[in-house]
């Protein structure tokens, strides 16, 4: 008698997704039977090519909503939740995505498949709100996955009420250090403060009221609600960093940190770019994510900057293909433009990589240092903030001083520091090591398979 179903469910952001495609394709590998993977309909090729072994049975939720998706907001939208008030921001994001109405066809279509399928364990991104709504609701149990630092998920919003993490912990989105001084001090307690007012806003009232509505119509049980309900429900979250990465606090027990996701490499066929990159001495890899929207002149002053390396060091940026309009006519030779690169993970483990300037989201964070390599970042919202002071206090990385504007004289200095300074190269290394011993993908799915929930058949 075949294991009943193993079910991953996942928004369709790639930096969400990523990882737990990397892990059902461990799995896969694995010849781990009944494998399912729930996501919106433009993931199916990635899940599908995730199939490396036994078979993964895509399920579609539909396509994605745009007000939920940050690949598709308006540009007013895109300017708020990135503006400079870190608290703003965050409350831009909060209130276009928080729309309880807007979850209720994914909760009823992975309803629908839960019933069908019975699966005896499922695995759950992290913002997945009604994927871990549909679990607890029906007593399946569940894995969190996690791409951010573990203190992401357990350190509380506001400054009352519990928290897994120290009175004076960097409250998440603040960008704030572990070591903080006096002023950062009061920001930190401000914030908090801030973000307890919001709850008394009318507009904070209603949609609370329209979130109950929804509960009470999807029958959504109880346990389901709190701020840290997703956690304390779970059988176990599976975080892709590792404690000495994140600032000190007793990481829960059920909080398993494996470091960064990587599939086995290479993941693409070296081509042109590989023969490219085995030609130069020294390479600047440039991509901030998907959710980046640079200005003409903020790519002009980036063309500027690989100019101003050329000579000793090499440029490669992936830049989307709507922003290439911005370039101007006449570019450095150091400097190699690409609208996607068969894998991100392929060029920052190649040995002539030296740097990755980057948007500092979780995923960054973690493979670039998983790679051994230091980092410049450009944070320009939520969690990257965090992960970008991170990497400065952990001696990786240095941050720009004015991320909302490029200034090249800036941009160089940074990225030449750190170029310069084989510290950050040997910190980085030294994280690298740690990650590589925590075990990645395959401690992962051990972890996964021994659980009690795949016990019985």
């Amino acid at each position: 008698m075949s294991q009943r179903p193993i079910l991953f469910v996942s928004l369709p952001e790639s930096g969400l997704l990523n990882p737990m495609l990397v892990l059902a394709e461990e799995l896969s590998r694995r010849g781990v039977e009944n494998l399912w993977f729930a996501t919106d309909d433009k993931g199916r090729e990635e899940v599908e090519a995730a199939a490396v072994g036994s078979p993964i049975e895509f399920f579609s939720l539909g396509d994605v909503i745009p007000e939920m998706s940050s690949v598709t907001w308006p540009d007013d939208v895109y300017a708020k939740v990135t503006q400079r008030s870190r608290f703003k921001a965050r409350k831009a994001v909060i209130e276009q995505t928080n729309r309880p109405e807007q979850r209720i066809p994914k909760y009823r279509g992975l309803s629908e498949l839960v019933d069908e399928i019975r699966p005896a364990l499922m695995i759950v991104e992290s913002m997945c709100m009604f994927g871990y709504e549909v679990a607890i609701t029906k007593g399946i149990p569940y894995v969190i996955s996690n791409p951010f630092v573990a203190s992401n998920l357990v350190t509380s919003a506001i400054p009352i009420g519990p928290s897994y993490t120290p009175k004076d912990f960097p409250r998440p989105h603040t960008g704030l250090p572990a070591d903080m001084s006096w002023t950062q001090r009061w920001a930190n307690r401000f914030f908090g403060w801030r973000t307890l007012a919001t709850a008394f806003t009318k507009a904070n009232k209603d949609r609370n009221a329209r979130n109950a509505k929804v509960i009470a119509e999807l029958g959504i049980s109880p346990k389901a609600s709190g701020q840290f309900a997703r956690v304390e429900q779970a059988e176990m979250v599976l975080c892709y960093s590792i404690p000495e990465m994140d600032y000190p606090f007793d990481v829960p027990e059920k909080i398993r940190t494996v470091g960064a996701l990587v599939p086995p490499l290479p993941q693409a066929e070296p081509g042109e770019l590989g023969t490219w990159l085995d030609a130069q001495k020294s390479v600047v890899y440039m991509g901030f994510g998907t959710i980046t929207r640079l200005t003409r002149d903020q790519v002009e002053a980036f063309v500027q900057v690989a100019r101003s390396l050329d000579g000793r060091h090499s440029v490669l940026w992936k830049l989307p293909r709507d922003q290439q309009k911005f370039l101007p006519s006449v570019l450095p030779g150091n400097l190699r433009i690409e609208t996607w690169v068969p894998s991100q993970l392929d060029v920052l483990a190649h040995p002539n990589v030296k740097l990755f300037f980057t948007h500092a989201g979780g995923n960054a964070y973690t493979e670039s240092i998983y790679f051994g390599k230091p980092m410049v970042s450009r944070p320009l919202w939520v969690d990257c903030y965090d992960q970008a002071i991170r990497a400065t206090s952990f001696g990786v990385g240095l941050t720009l001083d004015k991320p909302h504007t490029v200034d090249p004289h800036d941009v160089v200095d940074k990225l030449t520091r750190v170029l310069d300074d084989p510290a950050f190269t040997e910190n980085a290394e030294r994280l690298a090591a740690l990650q590589h011993s925590a075990g990645g993908r395959k401690t992962a799915a051990d972890l996964i398979l021994s659980l009690p929930a795949l016990a019985s058949k």
